[in-house]
């Protein structure tokens, strides 16, 4: 066991700004040492994802307290017991917000994205084995937020939460692999399976939808229309590779889109978790075309939607989690392409801030004023 730091939120619903309300609070905890199937990683950065800030503000309820964070790379420091010969100390890792048990009926079937068991640990607070290997000082247990809890200095997760990376890869920019990068890029390749030469638009542009804009470009897309209501954003996009950008807030935005590309485009893309952005979406796509949302609503939220459409336009609407990836064989590839300078996922970084800053990043975040932050440890 050891001492760590780590930032834990301990009630939701607070009131921005946060730099006042501090969701977050850093506090020394207590680690357990890595058991069977277990990692201990050090952990030198972490980005700031909407998924985060959804569970400070109450949106994607979750046990509490529990340790923040679940994009991030580190440095193997120590292996526990019945692990195998895989990974070893010093080895670089991503982790992986969904554990993949391996076993269950989608794993089988090369979805372990959908992991049973790692869906219901997640939904715990629990590593994957069902255990949590920190507490308080008193012992009163912490949560694991997704199996990681990446706003610490030090974690232990389960083997299957990581994927081992090329250690040239600075570990700043290698934190956004493993959810803007994996997600975006993952939901044109994997789930919509986007091929060359077709029409695409991208709402939202956050970390994760420009993350989905340059696997767009990435893949040949020969219209890439990007959608937001921030212009800097937008003017950012059009930097980034997009043929074209639109403000959501026009009301004749998708009387606009269609008009311009005749009908609408082949692939559209929400990023937003908004069922208005989702709604716009599926009204900018062409007959025959796809609708993909990887975005995450409240629980609440509803869609409406004409069967009608599907049927007699052959409309697909399609959800994507974590890009619908297979980690171990995506995040290398990702980052086989980032390094030929294909996948700039560098430029989504909008800085980096210590781990007691925190809640003033989260701010940045709220406000749309950044797109992909990176506490650095």
């Amino acid at each position: 066991m050891s001492t760590i730091n780590a930032a834990v939120l301990g009630s939701t619903g607070g009131s921005s700004p946060y730099a006042e309300s501090k969701p977050l609070v850093v506090e020394q905890l207590q680690l357990d040492s890595p058991g069977p199937g277990e990692v201990l990683v050090r952990i030198k950065a972490a980005g700031l994802c909407h998924s985060d800030l959804s569970v400070i503000n109450g949106t994607r309820p979750r046990p509490l307290p529990m340790a923040l964070g679940h994009e991030a790379a580190g440095i193997v420091e120590e292996i526990g017991p019945n692990l195998g010969g895989d990974l070893a100390v010093g080895d670089h890792v991503v982790f992986v917000f969904v554990p993949s048990c391996g076993h269950c009926e989608p794993c089988t079937k090369g979805r372990p994205a959908l992991c049973e068991p790692g869906a219901a640990s997640n939904t715990a607070g629990t590593l994957l084995s069902g255990s949590r290997r920190l507490h308080r000082s008193d012992g009163t247990p912490v949560n694991h937020h997704l199996g990681v809890s990446g706003f610490a200095d030090y974690a232990v997760v389960s083997r299957r939460s990581l994927v081992k990376i090329d250690p040239e890869l600075p570990l700043d920019e290698a934190a956004l692999f493993g959810c803007a990068v994996l997600t975006g890029v993952g939901a044109v390749v994997n789930t919509a399976q986007m091929p060359l030469g077709a029409s695409a638009a991208v709402i939202g542009l956050g970390g994760v939808g420009l993350a989905s804009l340059l696997g767009a470009v990435a893949s040949g897309a020969r219209e890439v229309i990007a959608i937001d209501r921030d212009e800097a954003k937008l003017a950012f996009a059009l930097e980034l590779g997009a043929t074209s950008a639109v403000n959501s807030t026009d009301p004749e935005a998708a009387d606009q889109i269609r008009a311009a590309t005749g009908g609408g485009v082949e692939y559209a893309f929400d990023l937003t978790g908004v069922p208005a952005a989702l709604d716009l979406a599926f009204k900018i796509t062409a007959r025959g075309g796809a609708t993909v949302t990887a975005g995450l609503p409240p629980p609440t939220a509803t869609l409406p939607l004409s069967p009608l459409t599907l049927v007699a336009e052959e409309r697909t609407l399609k959800g994507s989690y974590i890009g619908t990836s297979v980690p171990s064989r995506d995040i290398p590839h990702y980052i086989a392409l980032y390094q030929r300078g294909l996948l700039p996922v560098n430029r989504l970084m909008s800085g980096t801030l210590k781990l007691e800053d925190i809640n003033e990043g989260f701010d940045l975040l709220h406000s749309g004023k950044a797109i992909r932050q990176v506490v650095v440890l």
